[in-house]
């Protein structure tokens, strides 16, 4: 669906409060601020620049993941609502006029939205976000933050896998436990360097040769490297879905041979009749809000 058909009308809106189209051609930036809930308190939840294929979907990511921070904030109990920001990519690196125009939006709501990493935002460049407005999170150590928040995340992770397991495995360990982690990026290599510190088998896909390369060599453990298209068949324990959102499909789900579903992924679900299909082949999901 186009951004012309409607914004109230799109399949993705769910009674966002507001939804915000950034433009600065002079710095690059064409960027979409969702606000899906405040009524907790301000929107909380990070800004991902990716290259969309065209702004409609760029539209549809910063809906949902707005509405899944919401949730995120309402199981932990935190005074927080729910907000998510996107950068549409252009192929080019982003420059610091990019980062300081950006954050003069987040600044322009007044509090309403804290912005934060996310994928293609790195600590720096929220640093330079950080020096134009106060409402930026995951910021430097030296700019009163608590830093990066990927090996955070990661912790979160395993602690669900440890979780799942005792329900599920009849012991909590992890050692000796196949698991396989689709996408390591920060978070992915993060994960793989715990999970491989904690005597897991570990199977690693990634678009990026050069990631997968990196995660092997930092996991501790020996890790099958195995193409995207290929991860989910793969026999294992847990499956990791630690990229971006809508990976599992109607045919991934029917195809997945795996015993529960654990990753940091936003928006597992590319539609939620997915999680009858999981539910029916007795294949345990841990929705990605929770963990």
């Amino acid at each position: 669906m186009s951004i012309t058909n409607g914004l109230f009308e799109h399949p993705d809106f769910d009674s966002h409060e507001r939804v915000l189209f950034v433009t600065d051609a002079a710095a690059g930036l064409r960027a979409i601020i969702a606000i899906h809930s405040t009524r907790l308190g301000p929107a909380l939840g990070g800004v991902r620049r990716w290259l969309y294929p065209n702004s409609a979907h760029a539209l549809s990511d910063a809906l949902r993941l707005s509405k899944g921070m919401t949730l995120k904030a309402a199981v932990a109990g935190l005074d927080l609502g729910g907000g998510k920001a996107v950068i549409l990519a252009d192929g080019l690196p982003a420059t610091r006029a990019l980062w300081e125009s950006f954050g003069d939006a987040v600044e322009s709501l007044g509090g309403a939205y804290i912005t934060a990493e996310d994928v293609g935002a790195s600590q720096a460049d929220l640093d330079i976000v950080r020096s134009r407005t106060c409402y930026a999170a995951g910021v430097s150590p030296a700019l009163g933050g608590l830093g990066d928040p990927s090996d955070t995340t990661a912790r979160g992770v395993v602690a669900a896998m440890h979780a799942v397991a005792a329900r599920e495995l009849s012991s909590s360990t992890l050692e000796g436990r196949h698991i396989v982690i689709l996408g390591v990026g920060k978070v992915g290599q993060a994960l793989a360097r715990h999970l491989g510190e904690a005597g897991a088998k570990l199977t690693i896909a990634d678009l990026n040769p050069a990631a997968t390369q990196a995660a092997a060599l930092r996991c501790h453990a020996v890790a099958n490297v195995v193409g995207v298209d290929q991860a989910h068949r793969v026999p294992c324990d847990f499956f990791a879905p630690c990229a971006l959102g809508s990976v599992l499909t109607p045919t991934v789900a029917s195809e997945l041979n795996c015993k529960a579903v654990i990753g940091s992924a936003n928006n597992q679900l590319s539609v939620l009749e997915v999680a009858d299909i999981l539910a029916a082949r007795q294949i345990l999901y841990a929705p990605d809000f929770v963990v």
